[in-house]
Parts: C-alpha cells; sequence; structure tokens
C-alpha cells in the first residue's frame, strides 16, 4: 500500500502557521500580563480555574482528574501543584481509598488569589482577543474550535 504526502497548499500554510504564531504570541502575552498584574503564571491561573469551575464539588479535585481537564501529563500537574502549594494556594491531600492518589483542595489563599486576578486577566482576552472581532467571527470561532475539539476526541 502506498501513501502519499498531502501537503499543506498555499492557504492551508498561511492559515496553519498564523495559527501557531497566535497561539504563541498570544499565551505568552497573557502569561507575561498576568505575572505581572497578579504574580500568578498561566499554569497557576489554569488551575485555580479548574478548582474554580462550577462543576467541581467543594473546590477539590483528583490529580489524575486535574490532569485530565488541563491535558497536562501526571508529572507537570504534580510539580506546578508542589509549586502552589508551597504558596499556599492549593493543598493536596491522600486518598484514603487510593494510596497512590491525591486530592488537590483550593485554600482560601487560592480563592483569594483567582478572585483578584480574574477581572483583570479576563478585561485583557477581551482586549487582544475578542474586541477586535465582529460576533460572525466570534460565532465561526466557536464553530471552528468545537469541530477541530470534536475531531480529537474520535
Amino acid at each position: 500500500m502506498s501513501t502519499t504526502t498531502r501537503w499543506l497548499d498555499d492557504e492551508e500554510q498561511r492559515a496553519w502557521r498564523a495559527w501557531i504564531d497566535l497561539n504563541a504570541q498570544l499565551s505568552a502575552r497573557l502569561n507575561r500580563e498576568l505575572q505581572a498584574a497578579s504574580g500568578l503564571s498561566i499554569s497557576d491561573y489554569e488551575i485555580l480555574v479548574a478548582l474554580t469551575d462550577g462543576d467541581v464539588p467543594d473546590r477539590t479535585l483528583r490529580m489524575f482528574e486535574l490532569g485530565e481537564r488541563l491535558q497536562w501529563e501526571k508529572s507537570r500537574v504534580s510539580k506546578q501543584v508542589s509549586r502552589m502549594e508551597a504558596r499556599g494556594l492549593v493543598e493536596r491531600r491522600h486518598c484514603a481509598d487510593d494510596r497512590r492518589g491525591a486530592f488537590v483542595d483550593l485554600t482560601e489563599a487560592g480563592q483569594a488569589a483567582i478572585a483578584a486576578a480574574a477581572p483583570g486577566h479576563v478585561a485583557l482576552v477581551r482586549e487582544l482577543f475578542f474586541d477586535g472581532l465582529s460576533a460572525d467571527q466570534v460565532r465561526s470561532l466557536g464553530r471552528f474550535a468545537t469541530t477541530v475539539l470534536d475531531r480529537l476526541a474520535d
């Protein structure tokens, strides 16, 4: 069986490169601004958001659940949680049912940190990303992202 590479055409190549550049520049800018304004890194913020999502009871998740939500490797979750634990933002609690498992609990300090950081972060996301788009572009972006995410889930 012979396979032929389907190379990207010029328009696909431009779109792909623009997407890669957009992702890198936006992530870097959001991280810098968040760090300067609140002392939180994007990684800190992502964990705090995961722990404060409406479907998370008692502001606690198992380590593996946190990794699944963030699509992070186990070692990355563990190292980031350790850094945040040292700053009092989260606590790690051993799971009685699973000796190897652990819970990550949001602390009051973590709750206060995200409550303080979120308004400025959302304002920056709006300024850098959404304010330059029309309502139709936002809807198209949502459809685009959902389509790609559905393909990734297969």
